[in-house]
């Protein structure tokens, strides 16, 4: 057995014996090691050659205005709270919702009265939101957490900014930046500039890659990262403010993640929460973790654990087979120029 079974049996043993979740049992190890434990157990991870690693999902009450510096800051410091709360229960890394910083309301950064127009973006508090970003980053590293938040990302002006998430990493450092490519009509008639590419990362042995807004509704980009080896997509979104609409996002996550064989992470509005609630979704399609539903701000945090029993179908076998059954597989085997199989009118 390999040491990184041993803890995870260690693990599973404790959750079995006191009714706790896996995530629970695995906190109760951590607490009680003062930290000393999360280094065993990345380190027999690597050992024994599986993936590992916990993720956090927040929702966050969404600010709409930027001209705001004081809702601006108030974002910065709920952010900075939920990071503390995800590295207490042991996350690796944390996902924030589109916006998390600052979503801004298409009517107020209009520049035309009393109808939607060209943003103007000068109406921004920049040097606020900098600061922020900043706090942000420095508590990243003191934390040892990588940070994945959204925000608006300032071009050179009159270039219009990029909707964005930034990838902070453990040691308080910009590891990189998605932009939002497929935009929806509204943000790329008059707010932002598409981005142009993917954007992944490594935590732990686990790979991770960016998407925002309304990118769910395009299941080619899930498929790019799983060709690219992600093991989990990073999905943020503001959501649509439509139950109905709110409910197809989720539900579109949940078979994006079956079908590809991969985690899903799903950030909020916390507005949303009622209905849609932030979590880690599995790579059978199922829930691994969620927020309660709520409006309130939250964070959860669930395991990306490609040993568990309960996601090695998906991982091991369902995954490797599409990606096999897409790769010319079936053409050795058609039958060509049969006259019962080319008459499709008949029986």
């Amino acid at each position: 057995m390999t040491a990184n079974k041993r803890f995870k049996k260690r693990v599973r043993s404790r959750a079995a014996k006191t009714g706790e979740s896996y995530t629970a049992a695995l906190r109760h190890f951590r607490t009680a090691s003062g930290g000393a434990e999360v280094s065993q157990q990345r380190s027999e991870s690597t050992a024994g050659g599986g993936k590992h690693v916990s993720v956090a999902v927040a929702q966050t009450t969404v600010a709409d205005d930027p001209r705001d510096a004081a809702a601006l800051r108030a974002a910065g410091a709920q952010v900075r709270d939920l990071m503390r709360e995800a590295a207490g229960a042991g996350a690796r890394l944390v996902l924030f919702p589109e916006g998390a910083m600052c979503a801004p309301n298409k009517r107020v950064m209009s520049s035309l009265p009393d109808e939607v127009g060209p943003s103007d973006w000068s109406r921004f508090e920049w040097d606020v939101l900098r600061e922020e970003l900043t706090a942000v980053a420095k508590l990243a590293g003191e934390l040892r957490l990588w940070t994945v938040l959204g925000a608006v990302h300032r071009l050179t002006p009159p270039n219009r900014p990029h909707n964005s998430l930034y990838v902070i990493s453990d040691r308080g450092t910009v590891e990189g930046r998605y932009d939002e490519r497929l935009l929806s009509k509204t943000k790329v008639t008059y707010m932002y500039a598409p981005g142009a590419a993917t954007m992944t990362f490594d935590v732990d042995g686990v790979r991770f890659g960016c998407l925002l807004g309304m990118e769910v509704h395009y299941p080619e980009l899930f498929a790019a990262y799983e060709q690219q080896g992600v093991d989990c997509v990073l999905f943020a979104t503001t959501g649509t403010g439509t139950d109905d609409w709110e409910k197809a996002f989720a539900t579109e996550a949940q078979g994006l993640a079956a079908a590809n064989g991969m985690w899903v992470g799903f950030a909020a509005a916390a507005s949303q929460g009622t209905n849609t609630p932030s979590g880690l979704i599995g790579p059978d399609g199922t829930w691994s973790a969620r927020c309660a539903a709520s409006t309130a701000a939250a964070v959860v945090v669930g395991e990306i654990d490609d040993g568990a029993a309960e996601v090695e179908i998906a991982v091991r076998y369902a995954r490797p087979w599409r990606r096999e059954a897409r790769s010319g597989l079936y053409e050795a085997h058609r039958v060509v120029a049969d006259p019962r199989s080319e008459a499709r009118s008949r029986f």
